[in-house]
């Protein structure tokens, strides 16, 4: 699986809904999450794309969905990706969809729906869960007892991976998942992206450890 370095330019007209996009950050609670997953990645966001009501053109938008802090609310929201890029500091990655999941299992309408009534309703940013998440080894005691880091699926609140989880789970890209129990890393690592992904940003020697290479049904606990 390769990386490569890429304009957003040259990939903006290539991007569509359902793509991933992981983040790399530089803050505080950025490199926690990256201490504590042992990668570079620290945050996910999925893309959406809108085209302006009666406009007979291909015009179109690139837009960002993601549980984080922006413009003054910590929770789900809903930017323009190039303005998320320029103002980002730290790496950015583009993770395409594979085209037979988007073709044959991809349903756009229930992707659209599900991710955008979270933002409608304003779902607040779920820190408790975006850390027992990232605390794997407490998950499971003996006996099949889930442990004290065990989080049970609950879409009150959304941190950033269980949101882009969730919503590639109801639009049918991904089987039955604990869309609470995964972290920005897990989201990266699942076997449902083209071959390659693409830097957007940030340090060229910066690489997402074992890219695409585990299955979703992993999370189906």
């Amino acid at each position: 699986m390769s990386a490569k370095q890429i304009t957003y330019d040259e990939a903006r007209k290539l991007m569509k809904p359902g793509d991933v996009i992981a983040f790399g950050g530089k803050g505080h609670f950025s490199e926690i999450i990256k201490f504590v997953t042992f990668s570079c990645v620290s945050h996910v966001g999925v893309i959406l794309q809108t085209k302006i009501p009666e406009d007979d053109t291909d015009r179109f938008f690139n837009q960002i969905i993601e549980s984080t802090s922006l413009n003054g609310f910590n929770g789900v929201n809903v930017s323009r990706f190039s303005d998320r890029l320029d103002t980002y500091e730290g790496e950015l990655w583009w993770l395409p969809l594979k085209k037979e999941i988007r073709d044959n299992s991809f349903d756009q309408k229930k992707f659209f729906n599900f991710l955008l009534n979270q933002a409608k309703d304003r779902k607040p940013y779920d820190t408790p869960q975006a850390i027992k998440s990232a605390i794997d080894a407490l998950d499971n005691l003996p006996f099949g007892i889930h442990g004290p880091a065990y989080n049970k699926e609950d879409f009150s609140k959304f941190f950033c991976s269980e949101l882009v989880s969730a919503g590639l789970e109801i639009a049918g890209a991904v089987g039955s998942v604990n869309a609470s129990e995964v972290t920005p890393i897990d989201l990266c690592r699942w076997n449902i992206y083209k071959n390659s992904y693409y830097q957007l940003k940030g340090e060229s020697s910066k690489r997402i450890s074992r890219f695409n290479t585990a299955s979703p049904s992993d999370w189906n606990v």
